[in-house]
């Protein structure tokens, strides 16, 4: 953990040295951002916060922007020398000046605040107040969302659960298909081996090529049909037959199935990266093909390959909103069965973004804590694993 807190204290340093920094430009960007603070102000947005610091902050900007013409004017007037004989630029000027852009920057920040923090609250009490669908944009989401929260919800958990199952299953099935995508026949293998080999890695081309070929959208919708027509010839009913074969489950089959056509092409690139003396090694010294993966290249390759593996879970959270064609109930039915309720469909849509972007969001934070906290436990195992292969080659050559 020391490492994440090593970057924790590295990014507030910089930020320290930004704030203490005198800058070149410090008029004109204080001067857009300040503009920006009274714009959202004239637009009235600001309506039922806190009137008087409202003022005073607009009060705070627009009496930089007029200050600022001052030092914009001598500019245009003294162009060629400004940098040598401008009272502005000079080393009693710039620390004062920096120090007040602060105070300008403070103030709007306390406007968008009031504006887009506050006025979301107001906005969502107001919603829930009201009896029928208003005409506002803002106010209609939040009516919609507060008005079906439990269908919301639902949808959110349906996302989650086939996002995160769906990859530890990917995961263990792109396991089996590089372990089958890198089989290489050896001179000692007797013909049925070989059979069988060939047959895995052709086995494993082939799906790889086909699924990433063709969108999961087709994907599904063959996966589902295809088995409820398998479960249906059993003998049972309809709704026998989609009890057994529900809509998640379909969607968990091809999620899973999809994904891991992807992770494995990622383990086995991560996986041909890894010097390949190390293998040879292992096999020279009598260690079959299966045990030299996995005590000496599968330890590496997996720990190698576990960023682009962990973003497959971010991929998953969007990607499975094309499974609600087959009938999922994920959040992006949800969506759809609610604008289909109230007829407003561009509301709820930019809600839904809004919401897979908090998903990919927090999974994106975990992820990368749970990385970080993998990193310190692997550590000895990737040290065990690289002194294996050491050896192994030490020995190797004394044999030779």
């Amino acid at each position: 953990m020391s490492d994440g807190n090593e970057d924790k204290k590295g990014f507030f340093r910089r930020v320290g040295a930004f704030v203490a920094r005198d800058h070149r430009f410090v008029f004109l960007g204080t001067d857009a951002f300040a503009a920006f603070g009274m714009w959202l102000l004239m637009m009235g947005y600001a309506q039922g916060g806190a009137p008087a610091v409202d003022l005073v902050a607009a009060a705070i900007c627009g009496v930089w922007i007029v200050a600022s013409l001052i030092p914009g004017i001598y500019k245009l007037t003294h162009w060629a020398a400004y940098e040598k004989s401008s009272p502005f630029v000079s080393d009693r000027a710039l620390r004062p000046i920096r120090i007040l852009s602060y105070v300008v920057w403070l103030a709007v920040v306390e406007i968008m605040f009031d504006v887009i923090v506050l006025g979301v609250v107001r906005a969502w009490i107001e919603a829930t107040s009201l009896t029928s669908n208003p005409s506002d944009f803002l106010l209609s989401t939040f009516y919609m969302l507060d008005a079906s929260s439990g269908i919301i919800l639902h949808g959110i958990t349906v996302t989650i659960e086939l996002a995160f199952f769906g990859t530890i299953i990917a995961f263990l099935l792109a396991l089996l298909l590089v372990f089958l995508r890198i089989q290489k026949i050896d001179r000692s293998d007797n013909y049925l081996l070989r059979f069988f080999k060939s047959l895995g890695s052709g086995f494993a081309r082939f799906y790889s090529t086909i699924i990433r070929g063709t969108p999961m959208m087709v994907q599904g919708l063959i996966i589902y049909y295809a088995g409820f027509s398998v479960v249906k010839s059993s003998g049972l009913s309809i709704n026998e037959t989609q009890q057994v074969w529900s809509f998640f489950t379909s969607g968990l089959v091809t999620l899973s199935l999809c994904s891991a056509a992807y992770m494995a092409e990622v383990l086995r690139a991560s996986i041909e990266a890894i010097d390949t003396g190390q293998l040879e090694a292992a096999r020279s010294l009598g260690l079959t093909q299966w045990q030299a993966m996995r005590t000496i290249v599968f330890p590496q390759g997996v720990r190698n390959a576990m960023p682009a593996i962990s973003n497959e879970l971010i991929i998953n959270i969007k990607d499975s909103s094309v499974l609600s064609v087959v009938g999922v109930f994920d959040l992006m039915y949800a969506t759809t069965s609610i604008a289909g309720i109230y007829f407003r469909q561009m509301e709820l849509y930019v809600a839904a973004a809004l919401i897979y972007l908090v998903l990919t969001g927090v999974a994106s934070k975990l992820l990368n804590m749970i990385s970080a906290h993998m990193h310190m436990q692997t550590r000895n195992v990737l040290s065990t694993a690289s002194d294996n292969a050491t050896v192994l080659n030490e020995e190797l050559i004394a044999h030779e």
